[in-house]
C-alpha cells in the first residue's frame, strides 16, 4: 500500500494562489512574502498577469519585492513585453517598487505611449523612479507627447510624473503650451501650475488652465488675424 506524501508548505501556498476565494489568495501571497524563496517567483509573476482583485495584486507585488531582485528582474523584464496589458502594467508597477535601474533600458517609448492607459500610467511611474541622472529632460520630452490623453486619472498620473521630474520638465511643458490641440495646452498649463505649487490641486489647476485657453484662443491666432488685415 502506497501513501501520498504530505504537501509541503511551499506547494500549499502555490496552490492557494489559484484559489477561487480572493482572501485565500491574499493570505497565500502574504505567506510567500513573509518566507520568500526562489520557487515562488515565477508563479507570483504569472499570477500578477491574471489576478482580478487589486488588493491581491498589491500583495503579490509586495511578495515579489521581498525576493532578491536578481531573481525577479529577468521575469519582470519578460513581462513588460507581454501581449497581455495587465502583465505589462503589473510588471512595470513592480519594477518601480524594486527601483533597480538595470530596468531603465526596457522602459521604451512604446511603453510610455502604450495604448492601454493602465500600462502607460505604470510606465510613467516606473520611468520617473528608474531614470538615470541626466536623462530627465529627454524623459520629460517623451512624457509631454502624452499630454491631453485620457480621462482624469490618466491626466493626473502624467502631471504627477512630470512634476516629479522637476525643472527638467519646464522646456517640454513650455513647448506644449503652444500645441494646436486645446486639450494639450490645458493639460500643459495645469501641469506648469502644479510644478510651481504642488499643493495647488489638480482640479483647480485644470479649471484655471481651461479659462486661460478659452481667453487666449488658438496659438498663432493673433498672427493670422494680422495677416488677414
Amino acid at each position: 500500500m502506497t501513501t501520498t506524501p504530505p504537501e509541503t508548505d511551499a506547494a500549499r501556498a502555490l496552490r492557494a494562489l489559484e484559489d477561487s476565494n480572493p482572501t485565500v489568495r491574499l493570505r497565500a501571497a502574504l505567506a510567500i512574502g513573509t518566507t520568500p524563496g526562489p520557487c515562488f517567483v515565477g508563479k507570483l509573476v504569472e499570477r500578477c498577469a491574471v489576478e482580478p482583485e487589486f488588493f491581491v495584486r498589491d500583495m503579490l507585488t509586495w511578495a515579489l519585492v521581498r525576493h532578491p531582485v536578481d531573481l525577479t528582474l529577468p521575469e519582470l523584464l519578460r513581462e513588460v513585453r507581454s501581449e497581455r496589458a495587465q502583465a505589462r502594467s503589473q510588471a512595470l508597477h513592480t519594477l518601480s517598487k524594486t527601483g533597480d535601474r538595470r530596468a531603465w533600458p526596457h522602459i521604451t517609448p512604446a511603453l510610455l505611449s502604450d495604448p492601454d492607459d493602465e500600462v502607460a500610467r505604470s510606465a510613467w511611474r516606473a520611468a520617473v523612479v528608474l531614470v538615470p541622472e541626466g536623462e530627465q529632460p529627454s524623459l520629460a520630452t517623451v512624457l509631454a507627447t502624452q499630454l491631453g490623453r485620457g480621462e482624469r486619472q490618466t491626466r493626473l498620473s502624467l502631471s504627477q510624473a512630470l512634476v516629479a521630474l522637476g525643472e527638467a520638465s519646464v522646456p517640454a511643458l513650455r513647448t506644449a503650451t503652444a500645441a494646436p490641440d486645446p486639450r494639450v495646452r490645458v493639460h500643459a498649463l495645469a501641469t506648469q501650475a502644479l510644478l510651481r505649487d504642488p499643493d495647488a490641486g489638480f482640479e483647480p489647476a485644470i479649471e484655471e488652465a481651461k479659462r486661460v485657453v478659452a481667453l487666449t484662443g488658438s496659438p498663432g491666432a493673433d498672427d493670422e488675424d494680422r495677416a488677414d488685415r
